[in-house]
């Protein structure tokens, strides 16, 4: 029994820690664009969003350290840039990017005040929890989950029972499956596979002596029970945002970012009435409060080590990691998701590959391995990251040359022959 109410307990920690403001408002619109074609759209969402995620977590049950350990095998050095790089961007896009959702959809709609004001409170209550490190697993799995799960599942159950189940055309800039896989990337879940995944350990140590395999049982569970979790709100929402299609208006607002707005909060008055409003700002203010105290505890615990284990070091990373979400969480939703994408294009491949490089049998994951894999995705990732910030014709045509490469994707292919190529080499020399 205590066993069971330990895995339910990490499942939903680990859920509320992965699920945030993109998790939340992204969905619906995409499945409001995907019209008809949103079940495709959501197999493709599912790929990059909960498999690779999930995949994620079981590669932390068998590495049971810190995200350090998944690059090492490259080498050091690249594994402490990689570390270093991805905590950076963790506290420099996705956590700022919860106080900007609060505050568009929960905070000034009711209030009227500044996002400065927002921000402040909101990150000086996220430094609290991240300060009283040793509580945050418990708290967050115990309570606060539990209370995000059920009201998203009564937006979307009576949204759906409410609904004439009528869509759109779709209106994507790329083939649907794609278009599911791209929007994927902007959950950020793939790269918080390694960073929460780092918390969930750091948090079970603290629990006191387990073994290895106690832990990595437990962790692998609860990852399966997050991930179902994870499907289950995410189809939930694209399936509700395409059926709303027809009832909801976006066309007068004046971007993305407000529409998303616009449409989750036209979904919620619709399931739920005059309390529709309530919900989400209370939804939207827990969902994303969960995955910032996440990010920015797992960025403490990161350089704590990196510097012997230092208490001191802990503390002054959650006070800088906090100030820059106070700074940058004044930019609204929509200009933080702008400026992440070219940043998602380099380093999401490379987290993908070594989540990948990390689950599958290591007689197939040897440092030669790693390191050639790596290096290919790294080669074929940079033309879609220059092509976005500066288009040019020469490199247009690059691109061109290179397969999948028109869907953001054109590291795929040659790492997947790199792969094979290194592997197949090494079992010649062997035998």
């Amino acid at each position: 029994m205590k066993k069971t109410k330990e895995i339910l307990v990490t499942s939903f920690a680990l859920f509320s820690l992965f699920f945030g403001a993109g998790n939340l408002l992204i969905p619906p619109l995409l499945g409001y664009n995907s019209g008809g074609s949103w079940f495709l759209v959501t197999i493709g969402f599912m790929i990059t969003a909960v498999i690779i995620p999930i995949l994620g977590i079981y590669a932390h049950a068998r590495l049971q350290g810190t995200m350090y350990d998944f690059g090492k095998k490259v080498s050091p050095l690249f594994s402490v840039v990689y570390c270093v790089l991805v905590y950076l961007i963790s506290i420099a896009i996705p956590s700022p990017r919860t106080a900007s959702a609060t505050h568009e959809i929960a905070i000034y709609p009711v209030f009227g005040t500044s996002p400065l004001l927002t921000s402040a409170i909101y990150f000086s209550l996220v430094l609290v929890f991240v300060l009283n490190r040793s509580k945050i697993l418990d708290f967050i799995g115990k309570f606060l989950t539990p209370f995000i799960v059920i009201m998203l599942l009564l937006v979307i159950g009576i949204g759906l029972f409410s609904s004439e189940f009528i869509t759109n055309m779709p209106n994507l800039n790329a083939p649907s499956f794609v278009s599911g896989v791209l929007e994927g990337y902007q959950t950020f879940d793939a790269i918080g596979a390694v960073v929460v995944g780092a918390v969930i350990i750091v948090s079970l140590n603290f629990k006191g002596q387990v073994s290895f395999n106690v832990r990595k049982d437990l962790i692998k569970k609860s990852g399966l029970i997050a991930g179902f979790g994870l499907f289950i709100i995410y189809a939930g929402l694209i399936s509700v945002g395409a059926f709303y299609g027809t009832e909801i208006n976006i066309d007068n607002a004046l971007n993305n970012d407000m529409q998303r707005a616009v449409l989750l909060r036209g979904i919620s008055l619709a399931a739920l009435g005059s309390f529709g409003n309530m919900t989400l700002s209370i939804l939207i203010s827990l969902a994303c409060f969960t995955t910032a105290v996440g990010i920015i505890a797992g960025t403490a615990d990161y350089f704590k080590g990196l510097f012997g284990d230092s208490q001191k070091i802990y503390v002054l990373t959650a006070i800088i990691a906090c100030l820059f979400g106070v700074v940058v969480g004044q930019l609204d939703f929509h200009s933080i998701i702008v400026l992440a994408y070219p940043v998602l294009l380099f380093i999401y491949p490379i987290t993908i590959v070594l989540i990948f490089l990390n689950v599958i049998p290591e007689k197939f994951a040897a440092p030669i391995v790693f390191r050639t894999t790596i290096l290919v995705t790294l080669v074929f990732s940079i033309p879609d990251v220059v092509n976005f910030i500066s288009p040019s014709k020469i490199l247009k045509n690059l691109i061109d040359f290179i397969p999948l490469s028109h869907y953001s994707v054109g590291w795929l292919l040659p790492m997947t022959v790199a792969f094979l190529i290194v592997n197949l080499f090494k079992i010649i020399k062997n035998k």
